[in-house]
């Protein structure tokens, strides 16, 4: 089973295995990885699983699809490596794989 490593802002890390063919958001709520949502279930209509994914992981991927690159124009703190961790699919090329938990913006009242 490929294994993904959660690396928090604090600098704490942890490593989970998940079945080929999981998704790094099931990954990371099958194993209660804080800052890693699923609030839509994995269907890409929301951004509660946005992380940032490490070089040489990053280039690895496919390319974001269409409604990933919309949903990520509406995170505050997106970045060059940002990806929606419903959309990353795994498999034994992505055994290791390291995954940065991006400090969450509370939603303004």
């Amino acid at each position: 089973m490929p294994s993904v490593t959660f690396l928090h802002p604090g600098g704490r890390r942890e490593t989970h295995e998940a079945p080929v063919g999981d998704s790094v958001m099931d990954c990371a709520l099958d194993n209660h990885v804080e800052g890693i949502g699923g609030q839509c279930g994995g269907a890409c209509n929301c951004s509660t699983c946005h992380c940032y994914v490490a070089s040489p992981w990053l280039e690895r991927l496919p390319a974001r699809g269409e409604a990933e690159v919309e949903l990520l124009d509406y995170v505050e703190t997106r970045r060059n490596d940002s990806r929606l961790g419903c959309q990353i699919v795994l498999s034994d090329a992505l055994d290791g794989i390291l995954v940065r938990i991006p400090v969450r913006i509370p939603p303004a009242d």
